[in-house]
């Protein structure tokens, strides 16, 4: 199997060369034939992928230990939903999936996407082959990049999995990320074809709508199952350190929402032409960025994988991809023209605008505080890292006022807006903000940030209200429903404008959970069995732990050392909390990876209790811990799951989309959306 793995990385390699010259030779390009080969071939090439992939599936679950990638990430006794996920634990691994996971997109766009859009197709397969070749020609010919490789022997048992990545959200955050980094390449791919081409109406933004969403979704969905993964396993008591891998995810999200926001301004004024194909190539860019960042070892990370070679081969391709879009925009700029012009600072227009101009102001300052150590170490020979406290100056004021633009953007008619009209619309969610801080001042909230987040996040609120009210009540005057039909099918007939204000929602509740994190309380403390220790919560509270003692036992592929502790709250008993230290063993009860410690968490609406076994002193059952006291962690998962509700909304199929002929004659005022 893994003979066929390799026969099938090499034929994909071919195949994605063959694609790319057809799809960029302007004389094989223009004949009616290679649209049809082009498809083809990019199904050959998924299909050949996807041999590959079982084949190294069927090594890892057969525990052939000879393939040096399954020696490396999996053992004997590694649980049967690991050995799954050990496919993209190490990097050649990734590699694989990565191609895997493009292929299939690739495959996709050309046999879901319109065939109103065959014009742009036969351009888009050869962009995403290209990347799929790319990737191939890092795992064959790197050296340090075939997932399939053999030792020189046969080890007994492999090394295991890294006790960090043997946490169910490892099972599911690496996938979900790496889905948004990839599908990036789609609308990336549309917007090459769309230059290439000069087919340069808003046809290639309609055909791309869902892939963009499908994309932010991703992200979203990964880097917020990261956070939690490093909240439950890292230890440190928080979710988001400015770590430079957790910063290479963010910055195509930034770029992704910027484009999302500024993409409607296209639609309906005809504006922002170059913007929009410079933030979908950025974007496109970004994901390659995090690749490097991820597999270059150039700045350490926990979340990065070891240095190796390959980093230089990333670093080529950005440099040629960046160069050769960038320049393609550059000799398209004059059709690019803008069909209209900024009529009022009091429009939505502006707003957007704003929006996606403090968008791109937090990805560069995190783009800058990520690239510091590499620039630092080329001109002064010394590698200074930028920490948390740079990220947060700059961009905690940032992401305030764009969460505000989040509550003002909606309340502002297109073109320009009245006096009146912004009285109107301001007066009831301006109140809203205004009581929330009025209540938050006389609690005894004195941080002004966290103060201005949770104030404004009311304002936000109460214009999303404000907007589902008011639609709900003109659907009742029109059609004489009741309120909740006139309220769910104001939601099914507008939902790509309804589900962004649910998507709105989930923002505001990130940025509830965000403040939480400025009123955390820690202590440490050692204790003998028996002995308490009392930690005051932000709320009032005064929790009370109580050492009951030390357990030891076998468990799956580990030994545990479990701590436990009595906990009350006000004096009252609400359970008992463990943290464990852990050996990882091998099949024969060697010991495979340093001891790993995972935390206890009691978690309410309100805050989180997290306690951390850091250790008994000498060999006895006196213990050290730490105890934290994390406010609204809770919300931020919340949030999580109302962005997933709101972008699924927002991607439902809602109607029929003008062919491109037609767009590209409609005057701006024609591609409005239904009003509600």
């Amino acid at each position: 199997m893994t003979l066929l793995g390799q026969f099938a990385l090499w034929a994909a390699l071919f195949l994605g060369l063959y694609a790319a010259v057809l799809a960029f030779v302007p004389a094989l390009r223009n004949r009616p034939d290679t649209q049809v080969v082009v498809e083809r071939t990019t199904y050959a090439i998924a299909l050949a992928l996807w041999v590959a992939a079982v084949s190294l599936w069927k090594a890892i679950f057969n525990h052939d230990f000879n393939v040096e990638y399954v020696a490396s990430y999996t053992s004997r006794n590694l649980p049967t939903y690991y050995l799954f996920s050990a496919f993209w634990a190490g990097q050649k691994g990734s590699l694989l999936f990565w191609a895997v996971v493009l292929s299939t997109f690739g495959a996709v766009a050309q046999a879901a996407t319109s065939r109103r859009y065959r014009p742009l197709l036969s351009v888009v397969g050869g962009v995403t082959s290209t990347v799929v070749a790319f990737f191939l020609s890092v795992m064959l010919l790197s050296g340090s990049g075939n997932p399939f490789g053999r030792l020189a022997f046969v080890p007994p048992d492999g090394n295991g999995l890294n006790p960090q990545l043997q946490n169910p959200g490892m099972v599911i955050h690496p996938p979900m990320l790496y889905l948004g980094y990839i599908s990036i390449t789609i609308p990336f791919a549309f917007a090459i074809a769309a230059l290439l081409t000069r087919r340069l109406d808003v046809g290639w933004i309609v055909a791309i709508r869902r892939w963009t969403l499908l994309s932010w979704l991703f992200l979203s969905v990964g880097i917020t199952l990261g956070m939690w993964w490093a909240y439950v396993e890292l230890g440190w008591g928080g979710y988001w350190a400015w770590d430079p891998v957790e910063n290479a995810s963010l910055l195509p999200w930034l770029t992704m929402s910027a484009f999302l926001h500024s993409v409607m301004i296209q639609e309906k004024r005809g504006m922002l032409k170059r913007w929009n194909l410079g933030l979908i190539i950025a974007s496109f860019l970004l994901s390659i960025f995090g690749t490097f960042i991820t597999r270059s070892g150039v700045i350490a990370s926990v979340h990065s994988f070891t240095q190796s070679n390959i980093g230089y081969f990333f670093v080529g391709f950005l440099a040629l991809a960046g160069a050769v879009s960038f320049a393609l925009l550059y000799l398209r700029w004059p059709e690019l023209e803008p069909e209209g012009q900024l009529d009022s600072l009091a429009s939505r227009e502006a707003a957007f605008l704003f929006n996606n101009l403090i968008l791109v102001g937090i990805a560069f300052s995190v783009l800058w505080g990520t690239l510091f150590p590499i620039l630092s170490e080329a001109v002064r020979d010394t590698k200074i890292t930028v920490g948390p406290p740079f990220f947060n100056r700059v961009n905690v004021p940032l992401g305030l006022a764009l969460l505000a633009l989040t509550g003002i953007g909606p309340l502002i008619a297109w073109r320009q807006t009245s006096a009146a009209n912004l009285r109107r619309q301001f007066t009831a969610p301006l109140t809203t903000g205004l009581i929330t801080a009025a209540i938050l001042l006389a609690a005894g909230m004195r941080d002004f940030y966290a103060t201005m987040a949770l104030a404004l996040g009311g304002f936000v609120l109460g214009t999303v209200v404000q907007e589902f009210v008011r639609g709900t009540r003109a659907r009742q005057r029109m059609h004489g429903e009741n309120m909740l039909s006139a309220f769910y099918r104001l939601i099914a007939r507008n939902r790509r404008r309804y589900g962004g204000y649910l998507v709105h929602t989930a923002i505001i509740t990130y940025f509830v959970g965000f403040a939480g994190m400025a009123f955390s309380v820690s202590k440490e403390t050692t204790l003998r069995v028996g002995e308490k220790v009392q930690v005051k919560s932000p709320y009032g509270h005064t929790y009370t732990l109580t050492h009951l003692g030390i357990s030891q036992y076998d468990a799956l592929n580990r030994r545990v050392t479990a701590a436990s502790l009595e906990v009350e709250r006000d004096g009252k008993k609400v359970g008992v909390l463990k943290s464990e230290k852990r050996q990882h063993v091998d099949s024969f009860g060697n010991p495979t990876f340093q001891p790993s410690t995972e935390v206890g968490i009691m978690s309410d609406l309100r805050e989180d209790l997290y306690l951390v076994y850091a250790g008994s002193v000498d060999g006895t059952e006196r213990s050290t811990f730490r105890v934290t006291i994390n406010p609204l962690v809770w919300w931020v998962w919340a949030a999580g799951v109302f962005l997933v509700i709101g972008g699924l909304i927002t991607m439902w199929p809602s109607g029929w989309s003008p062919p491109i002929a037609q767009l590209s004659a409609a005057a701006p005022a024609e591609r409005t959306e239904v009003p509600a």
